[in-house]
């Protein structure tokens, strides 16, 4: 038998969901998505990803800015669908959207809650240092991230594992998770289970204040939080490229190295710079509106050495 489903998404995260969906042959009623907005260097209003690979896919796209009112309760019941599928969707459920399919709606969130509950746990698991994270599926409450547990899968961060890395690993596994959930549900094999009262912690939303890398701190606090933040926002410095010329840098990768004698040093096609317990390597940075690039060709782009500017 198939679900009728409506799901909700909005980044490239949430494609490989909807795509599963489709696949296992359910009815996809509706696909709910932030509302098109001004992106990139020339502000062109640009539609979600969820969006464009829905509308290719034939699916009916709604792009509400809020889910309050009376009008958006009817809309959504209106497609009569069995269950809702959330998937880094972006928008707060009220209590009548929750409510409004007999099946409820499932999340699929990338931790291992109740730890990284909130908006950006695949940041904050990195940044953390953290050894381990998951995907798990969710029956979504009022709570944030409060609700019963229905599946999980435990993913390895090895030290080197980006973000960027651990989202697209993520995505794929949070797909195959979310395609034997709804098979178990099919099936009536489907079972929920309380999150544990402790460990609860908050991945709060990434801030712009927070991106400069402070190089005070120890090595491996900063190589995790240049990993954290890459691809993006993309953790930075500001360094002196060429005479009289200040750039800011991103580091997109980063490695832990032993003490070196001066602030930064460059050697054999590498730079290290000194921080507390260690300096830290920059494996691959990218200029100010240039592409990212690995240590030796940035270092060919140099007009003199580089400099470290602290404000």
């Amino acid at each position: 038998m198939s679900l009728r489903v409506i799901f909700m998404g909005t980044p490239e995260f949430s494609i490989p969901c909807l795509s599963e969906i489709i696949l296992k042959g359910h009815d996809v009623r509706a696909v709910y998505t932030q509302p098109p907005r001004p992106a990139g260097r020339g502000g062109k209003t640009r539609k979600t990803p969820i969006h464009d690979f829905a509308e290719k896919a034939g699916l009916t796209v709604l792009t509400p800015k809020r889910l309050k009112s009376e009008e958006a309760k009817e809309t959504f019941k209106s497609f009569e669908a069995d269950i809702a599928i959330v998937v880094a969707y972006g928008l707060l459920l009220p209590p009548q959207i929750l409510e409004a399919c007999p099946l409820g709606c499932l999340n699929v969130h990338g931790s291992l809650l109740p730890r990284w509950r909130g908006a950006a746990p695949i940041q904050r698991a990195i940044m953390a240092g953290d050894s381990a994270t998951g995907v798990m599926i969710m029956q979504m409450d009022e709570g944030l991230d409060t609700g019963d547990i229905l599946l999980s899968d435990h993913i390895p961060i090895p030290p080197q594992m980006t973000a960027g890395d651990l989202h697209d690993d993520m995505m794929i596994r949070g797909a195959d998770l979310l395609g034997r959930a709804l098979d178990a549900l099919e099936r009536g094999s489907l079972l929920a289970t309380k999150q544990p009262v402790e460990g609860v912690t908050y991945a709060r939303k990434i801030d712009k204040s927070e991106t400069r890398i402070n190089w005070q701190r120890p090595a491996k606090e900063v190589h995790n939080h240049i990993r954290g933040l890459s691809p993006f926002p993309g953790a930075w410095f500001k360094a002196e490229t060429a005479p009289g010329k200040i750039e800011r840098i991103k580091v997109l990768r980063s490695g832990v190295s032993e003490v070196i004698s001066k602030d930064v040093e460059i050697k054999d096609g590498q730079i290290f710079i000194n921080c507390e317990e260690g300096s830290v390597e920059l494996i691959e940075l990218q200029r100010e509106g240039k592409k990212p690039v690995k240590t030796k060709e940035f270092l060919n782009g140099l007009q003199g050495t580089l400099k470290l500017i602290a404000e």
